[in-house]
């Protein structure tokens, strides 16, 4: 063979084997650099073949020698990637026909003549190597389908997890969207039922007082008849016992005269007492007519100085009714020229009685303590704003403390005695002011010294 066939039956191989190594252990990726020198390989095969053609060397030794070389760059490439198990056992696999390659190379550079003595071992000992390394490079093979197996399955296993990662996210967030919908419902439910329960009280009480209402307008009428007769009767009474004075008592001796005129005087005053007493009891049952009426919900423009002033005088006269050595000032401070207000009639009436009813049943707590120097004083004070009329109802009585001013305007929340109050009356004074008429309706007081209510209507 010459020395070209020589060389080229070392490079094809050399190169085959190093095409083969580059994709089996995936050098590319694990060793770019190194990938990219292993393509000179090539390259100390033709500078040998130049030298050997230059200074005739041995060509066996040249081929030999570049196999050699080629083998130690495979054992150090395969050491460098010893973490990858196919390239161990490759590296295991031309380990022997490496040791072989050396031992060929040493018995040719000392003595030719020993290497054909042992030709035949020679030639065993390169056949074990080939096979040692077919089998090594089978099992690194199999090796690799595994690892490419396992590789494979991880990234299935990775995408699975990332599926079910990203699928319990989308249920977290549904589950979140779902709580929220569903806490906003319950919400929604529990305001519902708060309302409900705030209209149904309402609606309790609005039955109480159209029960009241008829009741006390049947009284009224039944009162009102014989009512009149009493003050028709005794205007009569007058009127005869005017006439009787000046027909025939005049006719009477001087003496007998006189004393005639002190009993027809003292009938008179009588008479003009029961007239007087008579008047004021139909104006009270007028006044109850009037608030028994049923509200027609309809806003009418309302004097709010007379009405404050007619309901002030109609509860003070109720509680003094009831106990007549109950005694209080009223003082009253309304603004002159003040503006009609849009508002149903009888029902802030109804929140001023009850405001009224309140400020009296304090001030008579606190006189029946038993305070020296006290004297029960309720102020009703009404006020012109550019865009609404205030209205102020103060008390010098017990006040309440600040646990009490924050129930005060809750249905059912009262501090009298049982059987004295429903707590349902500053509930529903709440509701009229704020939710019937759109106003507002606030508290202000002191322990011991005072309370004042403050209502205000819009014009």
């Amino acid at each position: 063979m010459d020395i070209d066939g020589a060389l080229l039956f070392s490079i094809v191989p050399i190169l085959i084997m190093v095409r083969l190594l580059r994709r089996f252990v995936d050098l590319p990726g694990r060793m770019p650099h190194v990938n990219r020198l292993l393509g000179y390989l090539w390259v100390p095969a033709v500078a040998l073949a130049a030298l050997d053609l230059l200074l005739h060397f041995n060509t066996k030794l040249l081929d030999d020698g570049y196999q050699l070389f080629a083998y130690l760059v495979f054992i150090g490439v395969l050491t460098s990637l010893r973490h990858y198990r196919p390239a161990r056992t490759v590296l295991l696999a031309i380990l022997p026909y490496v040791l072989y390659a050396v031992v060929e190379l040493m018995l040719n550079l000392w003595d030719l003549k020993l290497l054909k003595r042992y030709d035949d071992v020679i030639d065993s000992s390169r056949g074990f190597a080939l096979i040692w390394l077919i089998t090594f490079a089978l099992i690194a093979r199999s090796q690799k389908k595994n690892l490419e197996k396992e590789r494979l399955e991880r990234e299935e296993e990775e995408k699975a997890k990332q599926l079910i990662a990203a699928q319990n996210v989308q249920l977290e967030r549904m589950v979140a969207e779902r709580t929220s919908a569903l806490t906003q419902q319950a919400e929604e439910l529990r305001e519902t039922l708060t309302e409900l329960k705030t209209t149904q009280a309402q609606l309790i009480q609005a039955e109480k007082m159209a029960s009241l209402g008829e009741l006390t307008a049947g009284i009224a009428h039944e009162i009102q008849n014989p009512l009149n007769f009493v003050n028709n009767f005794s205007e009569v009474s007058v009127e005869l016992l005017q006439e009787l004075q000046e027909g025939p008592l005049a006719k009477l001796p001087a003496s007998e005269k006189e004393y005639a005129d002190e009993l027809l005087s003292d009938l008179v005053q009588n008479l003009q007492k029961i007239t007087s007493h008579g008047k004021r009891a139909d104006s009270i049952v007028k006044g109850m007519l009037e608030h028994s009426r049923a509200s027609t919900g309809e806003r009418q423009p309302t004097d709010i100085n007379a009405l404050a002033d007619e309901y002030l005088r109609l509860s003070y006269h109720g509680l003094r009714a009831k106990d007549k050595s109950f005694n209080a000032t009223l003082t009253t401070h309304f603004a002159p020229n003040l503006s009609a207000v849009p508002a149903v009639s009888q029902e802030v009436g109804r929140v001023l009685l009850n405001m009224f009813t309140n400020a009296f049943y304090a001030v008579q707590q606190r006189q029946r303590q038993g305070e020296a120097g006290y004297a029960p004083e309720v102020c009703v004070t009404t006020r012109q704003l550019p865009d609404e009329v205030e209205i102020r109802v103060r008390d010098n009585g017990t006040g309440m403390p600040e646990s009490v001013k924050a129930k005060v305007f809750q249905p059912f929340f009262t501090t009298k005695p049982t059987g004295e109050g429903t707590g349902l009356g500053l509930s529903l004074s709440h509701d009229i002011i704020v939710k019937g008429h759109g106003g507002t309706l606030q508290v202000d007081s002191q322990p011991g010294q005072y309370t004042e209510f403050v209502i205000t209507l819009p014009l």
